[in-house]
């Protein structure tokens, strides 16, 4: 769900310690997990034998702290293109299972933000199928997921832990719209073709938002502004995966196998109000890009220094730019 330069696009996954994501792995990571996780022993508590187990299933540690997903929340919410809902939802209301509710796929879920946001947004009955590599997160979205939808009707949810890259058009079978957020950036250009094919293939449409555009505004401008974006840019794009291109590329992947796509604009707009989110975002933007160009250590700190004051004094404002992305796949047994 996110990469080590931007715990989900332009985030710090250094201020959070959030180990590097990816395609790929062990087969037991395709295992499901029914329900928010496996059942607790007497006395137990439940959220520390998640991320024992997390690391115990796939011997590595679990990749992204909730306490940075959740501090994102907010910012996520108000800057998803509220625009794209409308022809979302007339698809929805058109499709032939309508009447029995929709199945909705969490791609790369996390703690779940993408279906707090979108489930009450919509009407009629909704089976939200969350997936994601970490079992402790999947608890998190599993707990916290909403439980009705904008007309009052039932949301239910259930978790699968697996792999993005692993999704194809049998996994889909019955689907009325795959989601995700923050998650196109952290893939390489195969998996965005697999889950354009695997969404094609069921014929849902796909609503995935928050992909980092690879440009950032700062107030007031900096002489290094350009270049620390430039180094962070390339430290996104390392082993292959699409960074600032991911929107670009998954636009062009879902026009190739016959959908309708639309991309709109979802920035996050950061003042005073969201010091704490900025600072945090500041710390991973600039870490990541020495990263990438260790000769930028000693400038870039003073930079820091700088900027993390003018935030703490509530004179900085940050535009972090990023797109979503609406894809109206054919449904299935339509005519080509």
């Amino acid at each position: 769900m996110t990469s080590p330069s931007t715990t989900q696009t332009a985030q710090p996954a250094q201020a959070v310690q959030a180990a590097p994501a990816g395609p790929g792995g062990p087969a037991a990571r395709q295992s499901v997990i029914p329900g928010a996780g496996p059942a607790l022993r007497p006395g137990e508590r439940d959220t520390l034998r998640l991320r024992e187990a997390a690391t115990a299933a796939t011997e590595e540690p679990p990749r992204y702290a909730p306490e940075w997903l959740q501090l994102r929340e907010p910012a996520d919410a108000s800057a998803r293109a509220h625009d794209l809902l409308d022809p979302l939802r007339i698809r929805l209301a058109n499709l032939p299972q309508r009447a029995g509710g929709f199945v909705v796929h969490d791609i790369g879920c996390g703690t779940g933000s993408m279906g707090r946001w979108l489930a009450p947004r919509l009407d009629g009955a909704q089976h939200w199928i969350l997936h994601d590599r970490d079992p402790y997160l999947l608890h998190f979205a599993a707990v916290a997921s909403p439980r009705s939808a904008a007309d009052g009707s039932r949301v239910s949810v259930e978790t699968r832990r697996g792999d993005v890259a692993r999704l194809t058009p049998e996994a889909l079978a019955g689907a009325s719209l795959v989601t995700a957020s923050a998650l196109l950036d952290v893939l390489t250009r195969e998996d965005v073709d697999a889950l354009a094919a695997a969404c094609a293939g069921a014929g849902c449409p796909a609503l995935l938002t928050l992909s980092v555009a690879g440009r950032v505004e700062l107030t007031a401008p900096h002489p290094l502004d350009q270049e620390i974006a430039e180094a962070f840019n390339a430290h996104q794009r390392r082993d292959g995966l699409l960074g600032p291109d991911a929107a670009t590329v998954a636009a062009e992947a879902f026009a190739a196998h016959g959908a309708t796509v639309r991309l709109d604009p979802s920035p996050w707009r950061l003042g005073p109000e969201q010091a704490e989110l900025t600072a945090q975002w500041l710390r991973g933007w600039v870490g990541a890009a020495v990263e990438e160009r260790p000769e930028l250590a000693e400038p870039a700190g003073r930079y820091l220094t700088e900027r993390l004051e003018a935030c703490a004094a509530g004179e900085l404002r940050v535009v972090v730019h990023h797109h979503d992305l609406l894809a109206l796949c054919r449904p299935s047994g339509a005519a080509a």
